[in-house]
């Protein structure tokens, strides 16, 4: 009376109950899509005498398990681009392994703080300089301490900085670029420039100098700053000629005789060893190469030298930061400034101290662009201490976020978020 029934030995390790593929087999397929996906990791699967499809491929991916979630002690929480400028997201890892925790469909306040009151736990959060990250964190995790990433605070000082060159290009740029008639830009700026102040002289206010010159807000802001108007020139950038060996000949012999025809130098570098044309001579004179020992120096170029570790430095960029920092004293002063900041970015105990010097010192300084820097540190000053005394920081997640362009280059935005997410987590 005992119905019939099949057995069948199972051999552990070689094959799961009801699957149509080893083990050994499904590890391969999953190895693959894991890194390529659907399409891709088809195709690669076909080259190693594996069929699937790109279905098959996605379904395997999704069946692939996930780590168990679990709340470390230091979170690293930033956001990444769905479609920039309209959709982010945000992700959660470990700061101090790297390990991807869990991906939000958003970067909104209320979603993170719902993510931290459901899993608590964590006693420091790293971020950047997001009001709405800070916002959630205080909410759900008020005890947690919150870590300004050190990485944005000198990049938030980097951008004020050049605001600062920018706005004393008139004394410092004198000192080391030679007279050049000014461009339409140039020209323009110094227009709008007289504008905006003969306005304000007449006691118009900023919204109203902005609704009359037709332009934006922060325009007129900018504009007011300054204290004279700036001229943005662009150095020129030559590539190497022929002429250029013989650059010192023609500087001497134009010194010697400034009315040399150009024919005469040609015929005198001829016999020197040119082997251009007269023509490229004729360009290389009227551009001014001959004569032009000193390039342009530009807001951008006089930032960068400023802001480099001196001792990255070649000499003679080192001899023009002198000659610029030494031509304006509030340069002088700025200088000083970045170089106390950059000293502050190594951890210590007692940063937090000598980040309130700091502060006192720019505020008494005539640096404008740099009050709004200190001022914006002190709106988060809690959380700019922590990144500045303790040793975790952000990092980690830029490159979470690096790797996560990745796999969304990948797909192309064929896929949806729960792909995304998986992948990323899978990472």
């Amino acid at each position: 009376g005992c119905p019939r029934q099949t057995f069948r030995e199972q051999v552990p390790g070689l094959l799961g109950r009801y699957q149509r593929r080893t083990n050994r087999l499904a590890d391969h397929i999953g190895s693959v899509v894991r890194e390529l996906a659907g399409r891709a990791g088809a195709r690669l699967s076909r080259a190693l005498d594996i069929a699937v499809s790109r279905s098959t491929a996605l379904r395997m991916l999704m069946r692939l398990p996930l780590a168990p979630l679990r709340v470390p002690r230091v979170l690293g929480v930033d956001d990444f681009a769905l479609k920039r400028r309209h959709r982010y997201a945000t992700v959660i890892i470990d700061a101090e392994t790297g390990e991807r925790i869990d991906v939000l469909p958003d970067r909104a306040s209320q979603t993170l703080a719902a993510w931290l009151r459901e899993h608590p736990g964590a006693e420091y959060v790293c971020r950047d300089g997001s009001g709405s990250y800070g916002q959630a964190i205080r909410q759900a995790l008020p005890e947690a301490v919150q870590v300004s990433d050190r990485w944005h605070l000198w990049s938030n000082l980097c951008g004020k900085v050049l605001a600062e060159v920018r706005s004393h290009a008139a004394c410092w740029a004198t000192a080391v670029n030679p007279a050049r008639p000014g461009g339409v830009r140039e020209q323009t700026t110094r227009e709008r420039w007289q504008q905006v102040h003969n306005l304000l002289g007449k006691g118009v206010g900023l919204l109203e100098c902005a609704r009359r010159l037709d332009v934006a807000l922060n325009t007129v802001k900018r504009y007011t700053r300054m204290k004279e108007p700036t001229g943005d020139r662009r150095a020129p950038r030559y590539k190497p000629t022929l002429v250029d060996p013989y650059r010192d000949h023609l500087r001497t012999r134009r010194t010697e005789d400034p009315a040399i025809p150009v024919l005469q130098l040609f015929r005198e570098i001829k016999e020197l060893g040119y082997t251009g044309s007269l023509n490229l001579l004729y360009r290389y004179i009227t551009q001014g190469r001959a004569e032009d020992d000193k390039p342009v120096t530009t807001p951008q170029r006089f930032a960068r030298l400023l802001l480099t570790r001196p001792e990255n430095l070649r000499d003679k960029d080192t001899a023009l930061l002198r000659e610029l920092t030494e031509a304006c004293p509030e340069t002088t002063e700025l200088t000083c400034l970045v170089k106390e900041f950059a000293e502050l970015l190594t951890p210590t105990a007692d940063n937090d101290t000598k980040l309130t010097d700091w502060i006192t010192t720019v505020r008494a300084a005539d640096l404008p662009h740099l009050h709004s820097f200190a001022n914006g540190l002190e709106l988060d000053r809690a959380a700019v201490d922590a990144g500045l005394t303790l040793p975790y920081h952000n990092g980690r997640t830029e490159g979470v976020n690096t790797r996560t362009k990745r796999i969304m280059r990948q797909m192309h935005g064929r896929a949806g978020f729960p792909l995304l997410r998986h992948r990323i987590l899978l990472q």
